[in-house]
């Protein structure tokens, strides 16, 4: 559906950008404009509310999106005689988007995480998108099943992220085969003083499992189960099953008190220095660790994380940016407009891809990028093997305890009934 140039006297007749802060009426000057259409403004207030901008059509996004949206936004807004406002919302947008939807002051379209989708939907802050199967079928399918739920498609997907393995090339040339050989080369080249440590995987003293989660899934761990009908079966918790206790006993060997791969005191304020200041042959991360990598100047390569020898494939979390219809947004029509039609298409998802590579959700431009960068060809590899969260909206009930559980296990905790705790814990908080 394309909309006609003028939607009638409710819109501006004026083209531009609007910003928070900035005059929105018909008398803003094209000088103005152009002067603000190259930046993104803060939208949070000193009490952590957003307000909605004076604008046809309201996105809120994180600073790196909204900075890349700026020229589509006015160039939407120019061929459509309305004006566009994009506004950053640095902290908290998941929750902030919640209750200023709520209030009917929130955005029009939002930009987030697959992961949101439950609570969104929950809260009924964001409404189905209508996609034809052309469009669909234009889309890598992983990436659109990750922003489907009980049947429904909730929003457009534009790019997908997994973790995956740098390695400092003049430290271990080879790829690994198996985890088990990263261990050996890792310890190899401690024991000879050229690195200071096996591996960098953050763990910190509160845990991270979005981080452990490929070494979790290669011992067949899982979070919550599905159940027949294809939803997640919150009665299901699999923190205390088999796979994840092989895993943590995996993990209790390769800890502090064991061989010391895993420490406490490699967190996500220091993991991607680590490898960029040459002091480990391997890290575990994403696409954002690639710019201060490539700023140290190291020499790297890059390849899919491997399970351990004997195990399953490891397999990170998916995850999917996409953009998202606001249910209570002024101008619902125009949010449709621009989700289905703009956000398809190659020009803007090259736009997103040039802000921060991740493989675009574009079949063909996917095929492009990954034939002229490894790191999006292995981040799309990576994506394509990947997990897709649980679809529940208290999935932070689910990270917490777990997480808190691997830290203390990589400290020295016993492993079966540190794991067991943390189940008791996620089932107490899903009942």
């Amino acid at each position: 559906m394309r909309l006609p140039k003028i939607l009638g006297a409710a819109l501006a007749l004026t083209v531009a950008l609007a910003l928070p802060g900035c005059g929105t009426g018909s008398s803003a000057s094209s000088d103005t404009t152009k002067k603000n259409s190259a930046k993104s403004s803060q939208s949070s207030s000193s009490d952590g509310s957003v307000t909605r901008a004076k604008a046809d059509l309201v996105i809120w996004a994180d600073q790196k999106r909204a900075d890349a949206l700026q020229s589509i936004a006015k160039q939407y807004g120019k061929d459509n005689g309305i004006k566009v406002a994009v506004q950053t919302v640095a902290t908290n947008l998941d929750t902030n988007f919640i209750t200023a939807d709520a209030a009917g002051n929130g955005p029009d379209v939002v930009v987030q995480g697959d992961d949101k989708i439950a609570s969104f939907v929950q809260n009924g802050s964001i409404v189905p998108v209508q996609l034809s199967s052309k469009e669909k079928d234009a889309l890598v399918p992983e990436y659109l099943k990750a922003v489907q739920d009980n049947g429904q498609t909730y929003g457009v997907p534009y790019a997908a992220e997994g973790l995956i393995l740098y390695r400092n090339t003049k430290l271990a040339p080879d790829a690994p085969a198996t985890f088990d050989d990263l261990i050996s080369t890792g310890q190899q080249l401690v024991s000879e003083k050229k690195a200071d440590r096996v591996l960098s995987l953050q763990v910190g003293d509160v845990g991270d499992p979005f981080h452990m989660q490929p070494l979790y899934s290669s011992f067949g761990g899982y979070l919550i189960g599905t159940g027949s009908d294809g939803k997640p079966d919150t009665s299901d918790i699999g923190v205390d099953k088999a796979g994840a206790l092989k895993f943590a006993e995996k993990l209790s060997q390769l800890g502090e008190k064991g061989s010391k791969v895993f420490s406490r005191s490699v967190s996500s304020q220091n993991s991607i220095s680590l490898f960029a200041q040459g002091k480990t042959p391997y890290l575990v991360s994403g696409s954002w660790a690639r710019a201060d990598i490539e700023k140290a100047g190291i020499d790297y390569a890059v390849s899919t994380i491997p399970g351990f020898q004997g195990e399953q494939q490891a397999r990170p979390f998916m995850s999917v940016q996409a953009f998202f219809v606001a249910a209570h947004g002024k101008n619902k029509t125009l949010a449709e407009e621009f989700v289905n039609n703009v956000v398809p298409k190659q020009s803007t998802q090259e736009k997103l891809y040039d802000a921060e590579a991740r493989p675009p959700a574009l079949k063909s431009l996917l095929e492009k990028k990954a034939a002229s960068d490894d790191v999006t060809k292995v981040l799309s590899q990576a994506a394509k093997i990947g997990v897709v969260r649980p679809k529940v909206p208290q999935l932070n009930a689910v990270w917490d305890p777990l997480g808190k559980a691997e830290a203390a296990i990589v400290g020295g905790a016993d492993p079966d009934s540190t794991m067991s705790s943390a189940a008791k814990t996620i089932e107490d908080a899903l009942k």
